[in-house]
């Protein structure tokens, strides 16, 4: 009988040892489960917390005459404008914007909307062209300029009713998007004056704006097809979050323009909506050593860009080399101004 009783009390404290180091051990493994699970939490934190993407920015906002995140950090846009889109809106396509984000370190992307030249004002259905690609811009967490693409209808004034009724469903549409800029006069020229045509007709339309979106970013074109933008420093308008939309073309524009615009900067917030690597024609060669330098430029000024074009017309601008496939990006489409932008692009 002691016999038993003894082997009995042997078989229950062996029981209580195993039991003991299996609950220890386990507990050890589900504290480095939970620490390791934590750490990769973070680091995924830290991962979003880089990005320079919308969900890691928020709303943009103009702080000392330079663009900044929600958290009042300097962001600095880059990404392709389209060319026309009633000609060329086939390469804005989510696998080709997707391809400029991943790729190329991209997070803005243009939509260019021609009001002429068998834009908005003869074509009203180009409209719904501008909100898929809106749309497709903003499911892939990305920056988005709406561009009222002024060019043979020199004076904005000419179509201002129009664009405040277009402007107006844009931004009751888009109000809680903080991925949406809208850029309301793309390149006022012509006989026209920063006092008397273009900031009148500015103020109108970012009023309409304003009522629906009160921290959007407006960029306003400057006269001499977006190169006035000494013009716009001597009397700016009274927007927190309105920038001034400089444009380059490295082969006209040159030294003299860089001078004008760093003298601005001291008094308005700058914003180049488009540029290229060619002379104003959009053709006649590519200018890389002057690129270089507004590249560098833009850089040391925290100004955000947008280069003409996503297209593969004809031209020198182009980003694709005519024929290029519209459902992917790759090296051996890009034309010579192509393989320099993405150089620029993925150099943050």
């Amino acid at each position: 009988m002691k016999k038993k009783l003894l082997l009995i009390f042997i078989i229950i404290i062996t029981m209580c040892t195993v039991m003991y180091f299996y609950n220890a051990n386990n507990e050890k493994i589900n504290h480095n489960s939970n620490v390791k699970e934590d750490y990769e939490n973070s680091e995924k934190l830290e991962d979003k917390k880089d990005t320079n993407l919308v969900s890691s920015n928020g709303w943009l906002k103009i702080e000392n005459n330079t663009l900044v995140n929600e958290d009042g950090d300097k962001i600095q846009l880059k990404g392709m404008s389209t060319h026309g889109i009633q000609w060329y809106s086939k390469f804005a396509n989510e696998k080709m914007i997707k391809s400029l984000r991943d790729d190329w370190n991209s997070n803005l992307f243009r939509i260019a909307m021609y009001t002429n030249e068998n834009g908005y004002i003869q074509n009203r259905s180009i409209k719904d062209e501008v909100t898929k690609i809106v749309d497709t811009v903003i499911n892939l967490d990305m920056y988005v300029i709406i561009d009222w693409h002024i060019l043979s209808d020199n004076d904005p004034m000419i179509y201002k009713e129009e664009a405040k009724e277009f402007f107006n469903e844009m931004s009751k549409k888009y109000k809680d998007y903080p991925n949406v800029i809208y850029e309301i006069c793309n390149e006022p020229n012509g006989n026209i004056t920063w006092d008397y045509n273009i900031k009148p007709y500015a103020e109108e339309v970012i009023d309409i704006i304003r009522k629906n979106s009160k921290d959007s970013i407006i960029i306003v074109g400057t006269g001499t097809w977006s190169q006035d933008v000494d013009k716009a420093a001597s009397n700016p308008i009274d927007d927190k979050n309105t920038m001034y939309a400089l444009h380059f073309y490295a082969g006209t524009h040159t030294d003299w323009l860089r001078q004008r615009a760093e003298d601005a900067l001291n008094y308005i917030p700058i914003f180049v909506s488009e540029w290229g690597v060619s002379d104003a024609s959009g053709s006649g060669g590519v200018y890389k050593e002057e690129t270089e330098k507004w590249i560098t430029f833009m850089k040391e000024n925290n100004i955000s860009w947008a280069n003409w074009s996503l297209s593969d017309k004809d031209e020198s601008s182009a980003l694709l080399i005519n024929g290029a496939k519209d459902d992917i990006l790759s090296d051996e489409y890009l034309s010579e101004s192509g393989i320099i932008v993405k150089d620029a692009m993925k150099s943050y």
